[in-house]
């Protein structure tokens, strides 16, 4: 049965999220080299809404700090700043989520063979969450839960005996899929789910996972590199670069009518599949050194709009898009002309 979708206040709120790291040489190579302290800012102030039911995607290159957001939305890492809130209840990542938030919130992570133990029948990988949980009131209840989860996800409950090296990596991932929602999560988040697969079984398990959020009302955060499943998957995108998001927007808007230089240059790169006759264009240039970022906005030292503002000072979000080219005009002029 779906759950009741509240339409008036998001179910994940995150606001002003920062999570920085320490990564100085020790202390004596400090002090013999004449060097101080180096610090990573992973994510510098993301914020954004999920509502219930609905995909939310974040995407952008290897670096931008799209994985670090979702390891602090679900509590796997302490954030250094900012708020995140499920339900309007504020949480902090550094005391560890309630018990009760913990079942409602689960995470299907990017490699299906890393993910599962390989030493644990596939019945105790997905039975795991319902014993933590303490869900299932007999042996023969949880046998049958797990039965019935493997069957959602579309593998056979004789399959529960099996190890995980006996399946394929599509099929690995239904597994995880299932231990997923073995705690009856409502929320999930989805760190590049199908980035390891073959492109073919990648399609059946984006199908899967946009038919399981019909029937069940699931909520998701979408991390992927790839514009084309985002597409596919998500209601609005937030793009990514150098722990910012520097633009977001509905989904069909964002790629019918992108703002951003930098979400501009990542459709360009994206292969022209309809044979429209649009030239591809690969990205240009590299990301920056994290530790070191370049001043003002991040992405000038690659932008073809890039003036001396950029080069000085940082954009703020006007209106979903932090582009100081934008907020002039600029952007629109140069495309007129």
């Amino acid at each position: 049965m779906s759950r009741p979708v509240d339409e008036e206040r998001p179910m994940l709120e995150v606001r002003d999220l920062r999570k920085s790291f320490d990564v100085s040489k020790p202390w004596l190579e400090r002090m013999l080299g004449g060097e101080g302290r180096q610090v990573l800012r992973a994510v510098d102030g993301v914020s954004f809404d999920i509502r219930k039911g609905e995909t939310f995607a974040l995407v952008g290159e290897s670096g931008s700090g799209k994985s670090t957001v979702a390891r602090m939305v679900v509590g796997l890492l302490p954030p250094s700043g900012g708020a995140i809130a499920i339900d309007g209840n504020v949480l902090s990542g550094a005391e560890g989520y309630p018990r009760a938030l913990r079942r409602r919130l689960q995470m299907i992570f990017q490699d299906p063979y890393a993910s599962l133990d390989p030493r644990w029948r596939v019945e105790d990988i997905i039975a795991e969450p319902i014993r933590a949980f303490g869900l299932a009131e007999s042996p023969a209840a949880e046998k049958a839960r797990v039965g019935e989860l493997l069957s959602l996800v579309g593998l056979h409950p004789a399959d529960g005996v099996k190890f995980p090296h006996e399946f394929s990596g599509g099929q690995r991932q239904r597994i995880a899929i299932a231990r997923a929602l073995a705690a009856d999560a409502e929320f999930i988040v989805c760190d590049e789910p199908t980035s390891a697969l073959d492109v073919s079984v990648q399609a059946q398990i984006l199908n899967l996972m946009k038919d399981l959020q019909r029937r069940l009302g699931l909520t998701y955060l979408f991390i992927s590199h790839n514009l084309a499943v985002v597409r596919h998957m998500a209601a609005t995108i937030g793009v990514m670069y150098l722990g910012r998001i520097v633009e977001i927007a509905p989904a069909e808007r964002l790629f019918t009518a992108p703002r951003h230089p930098y979400t501009k240059m990542l459709l360009d790169a994206v292969p022209d599949l309809a044979m429209t006759g649009k030239a591809r264009r690969p990205v240009q240039g590299e990301v920056p050194n994290p530790i070191n970022p370049p001043t003002g906005c991040t992405f000038h030292p690659r932008c073809p709009l890039a003036n001396d503002r950029c080069k000085a000072e940082s954009p703020a979000a006007i209106d979903g898009v932090a582009c100081h080219a934008v907020h002039e005009g600029r952007a629109e002029t140069r495309a007129a002309g």
